[in-house]
């Protein structure tokens, strides 16, 4: 009776996705590829689709892969559903392809955000994209859910159009845009969509469809969680909150008294305005602008105490008839304070047992509209999950995308899909909060778990169906690998809760951190017959997992490739504040556990910790710290991230407003060291940040000079092992050699380099040239190291930072 609810079998009150009577197509039974053209509809005996679904990646049939889930979750409902994958956005044509829907366009830009695929950090555009064959950049175009949405109305302008995937997700209400640096509309009023379903939409597309199908229009489908739509007035019977300012009242303006003499009469009689006098000493006084004596006076005056009736009883509305107005597009795009403001609100109604909904004006006079945002979706249940995860899917592209000899890993190889060809996702969800990250907006803070026996299934489809198996699963995790059945004690707290987390700034004493279901997992899937190893690829809570020795014992003894990656972020209290990370004695605690269990089972592995730089709330001090503790444990970073504000993140508002939105929002800060953030603006304060990251790289040694002078740290300027950088400054030919090729700086043209810098026909010196070493011993594998890899040691291997893998969503927790 004490043992921990299993909180992924909460009930819950929804509608199972499993109870729908079945739409009459339902005779034409499972494609083994939803069709992409007229031909294979005639293969399967169609004469039209019902649905269409408008993808910006390359459609590969994996349940990783959203329009693949969307599309084969419609099929097992009935309807016939069609791809059209990344078509030709220069005219509607491509988009008439398949004919016109019977129902809905169902548009999504794909897994990623059209803009963060196509654009780094820096804003420069990528050469390369992960979800399209050949690895090719180019295929999608910027904004992609808007310009889909634009181009299914030109093919077929009287077919409803249902947005939906991550870009929409983050996209519903006006927001922060980093790539035109100001803030735009909401998503729903720039595609021109009928419905945007929002988060993980199985529960709301299945009952769209239906009703759909029914005929209903679809201006009539208002009540559906999950969604987004257009709506001119508030309807008949709801309670609105007015929330469009922030705590601070408008000036007070000097209200005349008729009764005095007008100022033409005063001046007359060579006398000033009494009138006017007084009115604006009173106004004066109320702004806090009177004299010593007026303040004098005020300070003596006794505030009014407003005592409640006992015998009038109030009775506060239903949250289920609730909305909130937020500050309109017009207010939060002329005024970042609002802006915060908003965000906050929103982040604050994102359980979906509590969540109220959500109104936002865009537009003034006769072109107002309100985009209405119902709350979030009900979580599925396990049997939910096992339902959708085990459907009928490929496990591979297309065989459009196929070569001569009818293979993906050639030219037409797609990095995303080798990514996870061999992986399982265990469970959705995200209750760590961290700012930077748009899972929780996007998947919520539930957990949703598959059961144990939906688990191994996967794995042996894997091992027995596809093809290039080798006996290593790559992954058994989520978006958290260690979160899996983790959750609240008790379905009444979970409903009430109002946290952004649930483990910062410590672990909430209501949330069950037993990791025994992910023990025997990984005990049950290691054990399969042709199984020969299981790694765990996914992000770890590492706060989460020293809760639990022997889940951290099985995970390094059985369940790490040499390196683990982990991802403390910062090693300092001001960003990770900001972060609503751990500090960094749990990256400590859980580093000698690792080391415990590495020895204890003979193995020689190590941890591969990651950090942000530019993240708000980070001054040059904190990644001065930084810096000087990656060199005095040894580390030297390969590829470095710099923050990215993501729309609708909380990092991002913090980035627009300069506020910190995890408290209280307000006018006039009563503590700015607590209320303000420090932004990192400008390309040059952005490079110092990485520079600090890569504070190894002689091409960064002047800037960091240049920086620590500034700072009054002269004294980590110096060529002994306590100095962060050296006084000399080697010749350098100006490359940075990232573990991806594509992602390399070239070195200048020969006769752009000094010729002190050249020697004609030898190899480098040592110092020329940037190492992709991470200070990292080498993985002892019993294969030769590879020869070129290290700065003046030539059988130095390349460094674990030098991984070839794609781009992926997901990063270590």
């Amino acid at each position: 009776m004490n043992a921990p609810v299993d909180v992924s079998f909460f009930a819950r009150a929804a509608k199972p996705i499993t109870s729908y009577r079945k739409y009459w197509a339902q005779r034409f039974g499972t494609a083994k590829f939803l069709p992409t053209s007229r031909e294979e509809m005639a293969a399967l005996g169609w004469d039209s689709c019902d649905i269409i679904v408008v993808t910006g990646d390359a459609y590969v049939d994996h349940p990783s892969f959203g329009m693949s889930v969307i599309g084969r979750v419609l099929e097992a409902q009935g309807f016939r559903v069609g791809i059209i994958a990344q078509p030709d956005w220069q005219s509607a044509e491509p988009f008439r392809a398949l004919g016109k829907p019977n129902l809905f366009w169902g548009v999504t830009s794909g897994n990623m955000d059209s803009m963060i695929n196509r654009y780094t950090a820096d804003r420069k555009i990528r050469s390369d994209d992960a979800y399209t064959p050949g690895d090719v950049g180019g295929k999608r175009p910027d904004r992609a859910a808007i310009v889909y949405s634009q181009r299914c109305r030109e093919a077929f302008p009287e077919v409803p159009i249902v947005l939906g995937g991550i870009e929409g997700s983050l996209r519903r209400i006006a927001h922060y845009d980093y790539w035109s640096d100001k803030v735009r509309r909401s998503i729903v009023v720039d595609s021109k969509c009928d419905l945007l379903l929002y988060g993980n939409a199985e529960r709301a597309i299945v009952e769209v469809a239906h009703r759909l199908a029914a005929r209903e229009p679809v201006q009539q489908i208002t009540d559906v969680r999950g969604t987004a739509f257009v709506r001119r007035e508030t309807p008949e019977g709801w309670f609105e909150l007015d929330s469009t300012e922030v705590d601070q009242p408008g000036r007070v303006d000097a209200h005349l008294n008729p009764y005095l003499m007008v100022s033409e009469q005063a001046k007359a009689q060579g006398q000033t305005c009494a009138r006017e006098d007084e009115a604006n000493a009173v106004a004066d006084e109320a702004n806090g602008q009177a004299g010593a004596a007026t303040i004098a006076q005020a300070a003596a005056v006794k505030p009014i105490t407003f005592i409640a009736n006992p015998a009038v009883r109030l009775k506060a509305p239903a949250r289920e008839k609730t909305v909130i107005r937020l500050p309109s597009y017009e207010q939060v795009k002329a005024d970042p304070i609002l802006y915060a403001h908003a965000n906050r609100v929103l982040h604050l109604e994102t359980n979906p047992g509590n969540a109220r909904a959500l109104v936002q004006a865009h537009g003034e006079g006769t072109t107002a509209r309100d985009v209405w945002i119902n709350p979030p979706p009900i979580p599925l249940t396990t049997a939910e999950m096992d339902y959708v995860f085990d459907l009928p899917y490929a496990r591979s592209p297309h065989p459009r995308y196929a070569d001569e000899q009818g293979r993906h890993d050639g030219a037409t190889r797609i990095p995303a899909w080798e990514m996870i060809r061999f992986s399982v996702n265990i469970m959705r969800g995200c209750f760590g909060g961290c700012t930077f990250c748009s899972i929780t907006e996007h998947e919520g803070r539930i957990i949703q778990s598959r059961s144990e026996d939906s688990i191994i299934r996967e794995v042996e489809d894997i091992r027995d169906k596809v093809e290039g198996f080798t006996g290593v699963i790559s992954d058994l995790g989520g978006p958290t690998a260690n979160m899996y059945r983790l959750g609240c004690r008790s379905p009444e707290i979970e409903a009430a809760c109002r946290k952004p987390s649930c483990v910062y700034p410590g672990i909430c004493p209501n949330l069950t951190t037993d990791h025994g279901p992910l023990i025997q997992i990984y005990r049950r899937a290691r054990a399969l017959r042709g199984i020969k190893k299981i790694l765990i690829g996914s992000g770890l809570r590492y706060d989460l997992a020293v809760k639990s020795p022997e889940y951290v014992k099985e995970l390094v003894q059985h369940h790490v490739g040499g390196y683990l990656k982990i991802a403390p972020e910062h090693t300092e209290e001001g960003p990770l504040s900001k972060m609503m990370k751990p500090g960094i004695g749990s990256y400590d605690r859980f580093k000698s556990l690792f080391e415990k269990f590495s020895a204890e089972a003979g193995k020689k592995q190590y941890l591969i910790p990651y950090f942000i730089a530019a993240h708000p709330g980070t001054r040059d001090e904190d990644m001065m710290n930084l810096a000087l503790w990656l060199k005095k444990n040894g580390f030297r970073a390969d590829q470095v991230q710099t923050f990215y504000p993501s729309p609708m993140a909380t990092a991002t508002a913090m980035y627009h407003s300069g506020r910190n939105t995890l408290t209280k929002v307000r006018r006039t800060m009563r503590d700015e060291a607590e209320e303000s953030v420090d932004i990192v603006r400008g390309e040059k304060r952005r490079r110092l940040h990485k520079a600090f990251l890569r504070y190894h790289d002689p091409n960064n040694w002047p800037l960091l000079r240049e920086a620590l002078k500034a700072m009054g740290r002269a004294d980590l300027i110096g060529n002994g092992k306590h100095h962060l950088i050296p006084t000399f400054q080697p010749a350098t030919d100006g490359r940075y050699q990232s573990a991806r090729r594509k992602n390399s700086t070239p070195a200048p043209s020969a006769s752009s380099v000094p010729s002190s810098a050249r020697r004609v026909g030898a190899a480098p010196r040592p110092g020329t040239v940037l190492t992709q070493h991470t200070g990292l011993p080498p993985r002892e594998t019993g294969n030769r190291p590879m020869a070129g890899k290290g700065v003046g040691k030539p059988g130095a291997p390349r460094g674990p930072g030098a991984s070839q893998a794609p781009r992926a969503p997901r990063r270590p927790r």
